[in-house]
Formats: C-alpha cells, structure tokens, sequence
C-alpha cells in the first residue's frame, strides 16, 4: 500500500517539540498588515517592534512582511532584526508557523497543521495556510504536513513526551468537525513528537481563539506548569480559572510524574485603561536567557515580573507594553515561533 505525506510519522526518526526553554538558533515572527483589524496600526507596528528589537538582544529575529509594508518594517526594527518579504494575511506566527522539531543526529524539521484563521474568524487568510510551509522552505528542513486545523498556541510541550492542550479549542466544530477526541490526540501525538495529552476544559468565554492554552497554562519545565488564575470571584475568568486548575491537579506526565502547578494572577483591566483583549501573563516568550512578558498598564504589571523572577532566576525578565497588540487577542507568545537549535 502506497503511504501519503501524511501518514508518515516523525518519531519514526526521532524527532519531537523542544520545550520552549531549549536553546533557539532564532524566533519567527510577522509584521502586522491586516487592513482594517488594528485601532492604530502604527501603534501596533511600533509595538511589534518593541518586542521584536528586545527578543533580537538575545537571538535572531526574522522577521516576515509583505512587499508594501517593507518600508515600516525597516524604519522601526534593529538591525538585529533580518526583515524577509513573504505573502502574508496577518501577524500571529505563532498560530500559523510551524512546529519545529529536533532529533538527537542533530537534524532539524518541522509540522504543519492545517491553518483556517481560528475557525474562519477572518479572510482572507490563504497566505498564512502556506507560512508554515514556506517558514521551514526557508529553513531548509523537512516538513511533515497533517490535516488537523490545529494553532501552535493551542498547546504546550515538555520537550519529554507531553502535550496539554484544551476542549474549547481543536475539539471545537469550527476546526475538527469530523475528528473524534481520540484522533485529534493521536495526531497531536504525531506531530510534535509526543506520547501523551493531558486535555484541560479551556475558555468558553474567549472568542478569538476559542481558548488557547498559551492563556491559560505553559510548562515552565519538566513537570512543572504556570497556570493563570483570577481570584476576582465576580470576574467570569474566576470560574474558567478553577476548573482548568482542577483539570491539571494531580495529572501525570509522559514520564509518571505528578505536574507541579505554580500560578500567576491574571491581569485586570480597569474602566478608561483598558477595555478587552489578551490580559494573560502567561502568554511569554523564553528567548536564549531570558524570558519577555507581556505588560498592560495594569496594576498586577509588577506583580507579573516578581512572579517571572522567581520561576526563572537565570534568566533575564523584561516586561514589555503591548496594548496595542493585546487589543487583536493576543499577547507576546501569540506573535513569536522559536526555531530550536540543533542538538549537539
């Protein structure tokens, strides 16, 4: 019988997701170009800058950006920052790159999930279908394709055989219709390398993304996990809040180890401050040595870096504004892919 594309499998050949912590050769992002979508769209370039320029003090950054937004990429970014012309929908890398993987030969690849902008959230989006593809054309690596409709900020990865992820999401009839919960696990399982998926219930409330995880939890290291609360019991991100913490206690890893949950105060807005969008300080970016947090203008700003000190005392923290991003639904995490360096 003759195999498609699609059904061969990656661990075949050992690869698998990195944690996010490994070291990373450099991080993908796009440049904010959808018409229309941005209150003020050269507030989010510049702010989009301002994390790109921060991430570049520690790692590569390339940066993507269709032919006519070439010149505002330029006038605003570092030289730390390598700017490439490509097609491109819109400005959240995360969701529609790629899944880089790695082997212990030291070889790199990639997954792609099929991408249809959230569950047909916005159009067009035919460009950014083909950003995963094209990311790792420009790598150089191989790609192995699926056909879930899957979003990289839609799971979290140990780097050791574990994935969590949530209901409200890839379970969702906007993107896997016809999967039951067991095939979008296997094909999870396929893609990134990984052995087990811990489901957790997700954020009916959310959406834009239907309740990604990188707002509600992240492996900070094997066998431990950031989980965001809200101890505003008015809040409806209260109650959202204890149900994902109870779907995570005393939940195993890959590797039979009970997950140690540590927990993080999720930001609250105030009238004539802030009025919606992403306000989770979970959703960072751990470049080589240190970890960028989103930052929102609220009072739990400062609160959200001590937090981040204690969990990475190696690292360096840096908080960066990003209202101008957050108003889109998303925060830091959203707009970055890292790329893992070989393993040695």
């Amino acid at each position: 019988m003759k195999h498609s594309k699609f059904d061969t499998d990656p661990r075949q050949e050992g690869f698998y997701m990195p944690a996010e912590w490994a070291e990373h050769s450099c991080c993908w992002m796009a440049w904010p170009c959808r018409e229309g979508f941005w209150g003020n769209a050269e507030a989010t370039q510049r702010t989009y800058a301002d994390v790109a320029n921060t991430i570049a003090r520690f790692e590569p950054v390339k940066m993507l950006a269709p032919a006519h937004k070439l010149e505002s990429a330029r006038v605003l970014l570092n030289e730390g920052v390598e700017i490439i012309e490509m097609s491109i929908d819109d400005s959240w890398a995360r969701d529609s790159g790629p899944n880089f993987l790695v082997n212990e030969a030291g070889e790199i690849a990639g997954s792609t999930w099929v991408f249809n902008a959230w569950g047909g959230k916005y159009d067009p989006y035919d460009q950014d279908a083909l950003m995963g593809t094209r990311i790792l054309e420009l790598a150089g690596v191989r790609e192995y394709p699926s056909k879930l409709v899957a979003e990289g900020g839609g799971v979290t990865v140990d780097g050791e055989g574990t994935v969590i992820t949530t209901e409200t999401c890839f379970l969702n009839q906007n993107r896997n219709p016809n999967w039951t919960r067991a095939e979008v696990e296997a094909e999870l399982c396929r893609t990134l390398g990984a052995e087990k998926v811990i489901w957790i219930p997700g954020d009916v409330t959310d959406t834009e993304t239907d309740g990604h995880v990188d707002g509600i939890a992240a492996f900070i290291e094997p066998g431990r996990v950031l989980v965001e609360v809200n101890s505003d019991k008015t809040d409806p991100h209260y109650e959202i809040g204890q149900i994902n913490l109870a779907a995570l206690k005393n939940q195993r890893d890959a590797r039979g180890r009970v997950l140690q949950l540590e927990f993080i105060e999720e930001g609250i807005y105030h009238p004539g401050v802030w009025n919606g969008g992403c306000s989770s300080y979970v959703n960072s970016y751990l470049a080589n040595g240190a970890v960028i947090i989103s930052g929102y203008g609220y009072d739990r700003d400062g609160a959200a870096i001590e937090t981040y000190r204690e969990l990475y005392p190696d690292r360096e923290v840096i908080q960066v504004q990003i209202h101008d991003i957050a108003i889109g639904g998303g925060g830091v995490h959203c707009i970055t892919q890292q790329q893992p360096a070989p393993i040695a």
